[in-house]
């Protein structure tokens, strides 16, 4: 879970006037153009677990609206899901962290603990006290574990994908420690490609490098942070 920007595109201007049009007939926020805006500004992915890997996406109340109309048609209100956790989430966890607004990241830890051979886990360490980070703690947990039989088998595959994307970015690291200096620049830019806002499962990418940040100082500003900035993390 990071942080999205919530940018006023063509594609989110024209989701804004759609729902203005839904509500004043009271029809559906569900249009091909909010749709368009939230799949642009998530990057296709889902703004909860960061699977990339989607087949089936909903539109997801970040407040749940429990008929207020103002709160079912407001854009900032407005992410996208994957059905998975947007049936976990529903109107259970109330309020959350708003990644369109605070670097969920920097507030909350995002750690898988336990190699091949051994117990692995996915722990999620609040970084600041407050209702918000402790219930988005939760939201997380449950997403990456499930609460019922059918989520924990779709958490499954989730753990699965995320597993093998910090492989691979483990491997990539190690890529170019090992590259010669004139191949560096090349790795950085995929590095960076990695840990933005619009790879798969970046907070989790991002902490592999926080939690080494004297070795890699110099790949940090790509997270967002600097050694000396990064002195609070956990």
């Amino acid at each position: 879970m990071v942080k999205f920007r919530r940018n006023s595109t063509q594609k989110a201007k024209a989701a804004v006037i759609a729902l203005n049009k839904a509500k004043s007939s009271r029809k559906s926020y569900n249009t091909p153009e909010v749709n368009a805006a939230l799949y642009e500004m998530f990057y296709g992915k889902c703004y909860i677990c960061e699977n990339k890997e989607n087949f089936s996406y909903q539109i997801e109340h970040l407040r749940p609206h429990r008929g207020n109309i103002e709160l079912e048609y407001d854009w900032d209100n407005l992410f996208l899901s994957c059905t998975h956790c947007n049936n976990i989430k529903n109107a259970k966890y109330d309020p959350i962290l708003d990644c369109s607004k605070v670097d969920v990241d920097l507030k909350i830890a995002f750690r898988k603990i336990g190699y091949f051979g051994t117990d692995e886990q996915y722990e999620f360490t609040a970084l600041e006290d407050g209702v918000e980070v402790k219930n988005t703690i939760e939201l997380l947990k449950e997403t990456y574990y499930g609460n019922t039989p059918q989520k924990k088998l779709e958490a499954v595959h989730i753990r699965r994908k995320l597993r093998r994307n910090l492989s691979d970015f483990k491997n990539l690291i190690r890529e170019y420690e090992e590259a010669a200096d004139i191949d560096k620049e090349d790795y950085k830019h995929a590095i960076r490609e990695e840990v933005s806002c619009s790879a798969a499962f970046a907070a989790f990418k991002r902490w592999l490098l926080w939690d080494h940040k004297e070795r890699y100082e110099e790949l940090l500003p790509f997270c967002g942070m600097s050694l000396e900035s990064n002195h609070n993390l956990k």
